[in-house]
């Protein structure tokens, strides 16, 4: 039978009325096994290899949506991803008279309404939402899910690794012990190269022998051009914004530099430029601080102009597969701090089959520049950082202890252990740590004991009857920014937010004229008094094998064919400056700087490894610095030796760390570590340290690193 003849006839009809010639190849692998077997699968393509149909197409020929209930749910990290697919579903169900529905802050509510009344079909939802439901309406799982099927978890790969991600994998096995069949569930990514990351998928499901991997490795031709513009500013270079309205101004383009602040300038200075010389208009910004209605305004007119050119100036929030039609040409400003996220943007340009993808890649300093470098070498090489998994999420376990309590309204403390422990998320947790965190709770009066059952107690009501319990993930606190009383769009919490200072916001550059911290609101009006406007930045941690590979760059001979002059020589000046190095291993050595009143040590290493190098250190009372852009510590104290760095990296007592660490967690600033996780301000203090170490941390990696590195010194 062929793939096409395994569909139902009202998907074929689908099919004829798209003419589709032939299958991508997803589509021809995932039908042929989804349709004859109950197995979870993970679909492993390019960005717009048509992933949505090759799970849909088989499933919705497959499932009897006659019955009642909500037979298929589909989950995404966004909201505004919803609604894209929402009309892309939409469409392909409306061939078999099935009703698709919404589940969001924004979304209808008399839809919801409605599906409540009437639960069927397929409901599309994020994870903050399921949340809610099961806090705020638990009967309405039941009565919503009963008869669930399959769950779709669009780019799944968004979620691993994350507090968000071991939320969700709590959440699905929640909601498959609420069906009376077997629930079925299929992850959607364009960023799952490597197979050792494929266990860690399965186990995701949480059931690793029925759950396999449908990866299409077809290769997609992508044109890389690499420019160099030395900057000494906090602003970008006039001759690359120059450039880039060139290499823009023809064509349909995304922009994608790495902070919101950095988008808005890129937007505004474009525009600028295009006036001057009598260009088109559309140049725009989208970042999570725009105000929805304009976000949603640049999609659409992105979506369905065919003869206009538009550059959008954009964060990550364009990174995931919303789709904005056609794009000709993606750039990159400086590095981007993954190989995963290089990947999602390089998948935005050339979606169109038979076209090319096509990438500039811009770099304001030359160590930046070498961090893009080796980026594409390992994405050339079909490296993809491995995912992190916690094996003890203790402050996951937390909220979804909360969570069950809320939900139940009462239960026994075997039942609330035996609901967690059988949870894939919690696996490695033992008994006597969930017991353990459940009494120190009732110690908070997080939760009350009553017999032999717990409920919420009394000081953890005002947390989980917030919205801001349903989301794992920390946000940063805004303000709304208004102009005559129309929303703008937001900006966060600053220091820095000051009357007649200038901000960048929405491609146009505004001054502020007052700020009410009380009721979180800014009010500015437009401005063009050529003050300089204050710049909003973030940063992430970037992988041990980004480091390696620039240092592997760094003394190499290897000419790059495909990198512009400029940055032919800001990579000779960089070389030049470790050439004189007697580097024999480059898995064990690592070069000394040595200055008159400091030691420098290139790490080459991670963003944890370089935290916790510095942090050990600074315990043992010698003053430091991190330069995260060349993987360096700067050492500012002369009288100290390779040697005794090397033995502080080699003598790590864990013993000794959690005694410090505890000494720590004791003052305001050390609570500050904690930052990384929403929850786990509320843990106990061993609990505390073991995230601390694990997340934040990287102490194992550390010792190796003492261990195995052999320091050349250099002057």
């Amino acid at each position: 039978m062929t793939t096409y003849e395994l569909l139902s006839e009202p998907i074929r009809k689908y099919i004829r009325d798209k003419r589709w010639d032939s299958f991508r190849p997803i589509q021809e692998a995932a039908i042929q096994r989804i349709t004859s077997t109950d197995n979870n699968y993970i679909l492993i393509s390019r960005t717009a290899s048509g992933k949505t149909e090759a799970a849909f197409l088989p499933i919705l020929s497959k499932v009897n949506f006659k019955e009642s209930g909500v037979k298929v749910l589909y989950i995404s990290p966004l909201i505004a991803l919803i609604n894209d697919q929402f009309l892309r579903i939409e469409q392909l169900c409306n061939y078999l008279d099935i009703s698709v529905t919404k589940w969001h802050g924004e979304a209808s509510k008399s839809k919801k309404e409605q599906l409540l009344k009437n639960p069927n079909g397929i409901l599309l939802i994020t994870p903050e939402s399921i949340e809610a439901m099961f806090c705020n309406k638990p009967h309405n799982v039941v009565q919503l899910f009963s008869l669930l099927e399959y769950i779709v978890i669009d780019e799944i790969h968004n979620f691993l690794g994350s507090d968000r991600g071991l939320q969700l994998q709590s959440l699905i096995h929640r909601l498959q012990q609420k069906s009376s069949k077997k629930v079925s569930v299929v992850g959607l990514s364009a960023t799952v190269s490597d197979a050792n990351q494929y266990v860690e998928l399965k186990s995701f499901f949480g059931n690793p022998d029925h759950t396999k991997v449908i990866r299409d490795t077809t290769p997609k031709p992508i044109n890389a051009d690499f420019r160099y513009f030395d900057s000494n500013s906090t602003e970008l270079p006039l001759d690359l914004l120059k450039d880039l309205y060139k290499e823009t101004r023809d064509c349909k383009a995304l922009v994608f530099p790495n902070a919101r602040g950095r988008v808005e300038e890129v937007a505004v200075k474009l525009k600028k430029i295009s006036d001057k010389v009598g260009g088109h208009q559309n140049y725009f910004s989208h970042h999570s601080a725009v105000d929805k209605e304009t976000r949603e305004y640049v999609e659409f007119f992105a979506k369905n102009t065919n003869q206009q050119n538009f550059t959008i100036s954009c964060t990550s929030t364009l990174e995931l597969g919303i789709d904005i039609g056609n794009v000709d040409k993606v750039v990159q400003i400086d590095a981007t701090h993954s190989i995963a996220s290089l990947i999602q943007r390089i998948g935005r340009s050339g979606r169109r089959v038979g076209k090319d993808s096509n990438l500039v890649l811009y770099s304001t300093d030359s160590w930046s520049f070498l961090q893009s470098l080796a980026s594409w070498l390992l994405y050339q090489e079909n490296f993809i950082e491995p995912v992190f998994i916690s094996d003890k999420p203790y402050d996951v376990l937390l909220h979804q202890i909360l969570s069950i309590v809320k939900s139940s309204s009462g239960i026994e403390i075997e039942k609330l252990y035996l609901q967690v422990s059988n949870n894939p998320a919690f696996l490695k947790i033992s008994k006597n740590e969930v017991l353990s965190l459940i009494n120190h709770l009732i110690g908070l009066d997080f939760l009350e004991k009553i017999g032999n059952e717990i409920i919420l107690g009394i000081d953890a009501e005002p947390l989980v009857n917030s919205k801001d319990f349903y989301s794992l993930f920390k946000t940063d606190t805004f303000l709304k920014v208004v102009n005559s009383g129309n929303k703008i769009g937001e900006l966060p919490l600053s220091p820095q937010l000051i009357v007649n200072e200038n901000v960048f916001l929405s491609a146009r550059i505004w001054k502020i004229i007052d700020v009410d911290f009380k009721s979180k609101k800014v009010e500015v009006i437009p401005t063009n008094d050529g003050k300089k406007p204050l710049f909003f930045g973030n940063s992430a941690d970037v992988a041990s094998k980004i480091r390696e590979k620039m240092f592997e760059v760094l003394t190499s001979k290897t000419d790059y064919d495909f990198i512009d002059e400029n940055s032919r020589f800001a990579l000779f000046e960089l070389q030049k400056e470790f050439s004189f190095l007697k580097i024999e291993n480059l898995k064990k050595q690592r070069p000394v700087l040595i200055k008159e009143k400091s030691k420098i040590f290139y790490t080459f290493s991670s963003s944890k490894v370089n935290r916790t190098i510095s942090f050990l250190l600074t315990l043992n009372k010698i003053e430091n610095r991190i330069d995260e852009s060349s993987s360096s510590i700067e050492l500012i104290n002369e009288s100290f030796s390779v040697d005794d760095f090397t033995n502080i990296l080699k003598n790590i007592e864990k013993k000794e760390i959690e005694k410090q660490l505890q000494m720590l967690l004791a003052f305001e600033k050390g609570q500050e570590m904690l930052d990384f996780s929403k929850w786990a301000i509320y843990l106990p203090l061993e609990m505390q340290i073991d995230l601390i170490k694990t997340k934040y941390f990287d102490f194992n990696e550390v010792k190796n690193f003492g261990e195995t590195n052999m320091f050349v010194k250099y002057k």
